[in-house]
């Protein structure tokens, strides 16, 4: 199978990815093998190319928003049928038992493995995936605008959730990529009033379009406080901005897996009861949730596609802010 593979990290003008030619993996008990039909580009995958995170695995083909149909079975792997439409997220695999796990936080599994990072994912043209981490895709969400959902969506309900947003309230989003512009979508159902903060002109337009009450820089005055903030954007300078726009007893939460330095601030900010909280990863449940409200609102994904052989060009897209919507790497027919 074509592959697009990480063997030494580099900076993504550098081309770390290597097209590839590897042999199609064989499912393991309770495991479904997938041919790829499109995989999601995600700012993850630039951590992971250019060394920002430890990698567990290499050579590793990264990828962890997919969506394929099944093509062979592996024992006992019996929720899904040949010719099934399914995704796979980035969270690939957990252990069950441990007390995360059973209290119902298997996010925070110390042993969870995830996809295109622990084990190989999307980059490809084939992967495997242990059926009961795997979602079927809903009717109606093509392809390449149902593999946004996997990771940029999913991500995004957690953020508005582990944020405590409820319907009606004032959200602010820091940063507008492909998770944000999913999340907006969800939140305007919810009857909030959302405030975009970006820089990027076609992010802004997004935005507006997208229902946005406002749109402006982080620096920007609002007339009045937020109830809540999520932070996209991986930049800790934002904190503190964040912090400033939510009332009392408000809440921001960091979607992020790497944020660079968090500049100090005065303990005003965070007075009054704010809290801040991160989002780490995200739970079955949490995928479960956004897919069945998906096709209730309905979610609507931006979408630019890549042959898979521009895997680094995209993914260079991704990073300087280029792309409307989401990136997505079209694999097969």
């Amino acid at each position: 199978m074509r592959a697009m593979v990480l063997r030494e990290p580099k900076p993504i003008e550098a081309n770390p990815l290597e097209p590839s030619d590897l042999p199609v993996p064989l499912p393991e008990q309770g495991q479904v093998r997938l041919r790829v039909r499109g995989c999601g580009l995600c700012h993850t995958d630039l951590h992971i190319v250019e060394g920002e995170l430890p990698l567990p695995k290499r050579p590793l083909v990264p990828g962890h928003q997919l969506v394929g149909v099944v093509e062979a079975l592996g024992p006992r792997a019996r929720r899904f049928q040949e010719g099934d439409r399914v995704g796979v997220p980035w969270l690939w695999e957990t252990c069950g038992t441990c007390p995360a796990c059973r209290r119902g936080a298997e996010n925070l599994c110390e042993t969870a493995r995830f996809t295109g990072y622990h084990v190989d994912g999307g980059y490809a043209e084939a992967a495997l995936v242990p059926e009961a981490f795997a979602y079927p895709i809903p009717d109606g969400f093509p392809d390449l605008h149902a593999a946004p959902l996997l990771c940029a969506g999913i991500i995004g309900y957690r953020a508005l959730r582990v944020a405590e947003v409820r319907p009606g309230e004032r959200l602010g989003l820091f940063g507008f990529g492909a998770s944000a512009h999913i999340a907006i979508q969800v939140a305007r159902y919810w009857g909030c009033e959302v405030f975009v903060f970006t820089r990027g002109a076609e992010h802004r337009r997004l935005a507006a379009a997208l229902g946005a009450a406002w749109v402006g820089g982080a620096e920007d005055d609002l007339p009045e406080p937020l109830d809540r903030a999520v932070l996209f954007a991986p930049a800790g300078r934002l904190l503190p901005l964040a912090l400033r726009a939510v009332r009392k007893g408000g809440t921001v939460a960091i979607a992020a897996i790497y944020l660079d330095r968090i500049p100090e601030f005065e303990y005003g900010l965070l007075y009054g009861e704010r809290t801040v909280r991160s989002v780490t990863a995200a739970t079955r449940r949490d995928g479960e949730e956004l897919l069945g409200l998906a096709p209730r609102i309905p979610i609507r994904t931006e979408v630019e596609a890549f042959p898979l052989a521009e895997a680094n060009a995209a993914l260079l897209r991704l990073k300087e802010g280029g792309l409307r919507g989401a990136g997505v790497l079209a694999i097969a027919p």
